[in-house]
């Protein structure tokens, strides 16, 4: 994995992730794409696993749901964006023009 995919993966994650945790998923998972998601389902289960919302009466309201949102959010993001590691397919195919012979006079 080089910087430019771990600055983009931060970038996607935010600055306080472990850069050797997310070295060991690249490793793992093979794109840069599939270690956000990764990571991205991780927390929303974190948030699931806990009430979403737990009000305190006259006290405090704590509410999760809207955070469950923005993470499916950037998921749904996440393929209409492009990875340091994408393939285009403009860069890696080959074209060809197939040459037709004109007819004789």
């Amino acid at each position: 994995m080089n910087s430019e995919i771990l600055h983009w993966l931060r970038a996607q994650l935010g600055p306080d992730i472990d850069p050797a945790d997310l070295t060991q998923r690249y490793q793992r998972l093979g794109s840069a794409r599939a270690v956000v998601a990764e990571v991205l389902h991780e927390r929303i289960t974190a948030l699931l696993s806990d009430p979403l919302k737990v009000t305190v009466n006259g006290v405090a309201t704590i509410d999760n749901s809207a955070n469950v949102a923005a993470l499916e959010r950037s998921i749904a993001q996440l393929d209409h964006q492009r990875a340091p590691d994408d393939v285009l397919l403009e860069e890696s195919s080959l074209s060809a023009i197939p040459l037709v012979a004109r007819p004789r006079r």
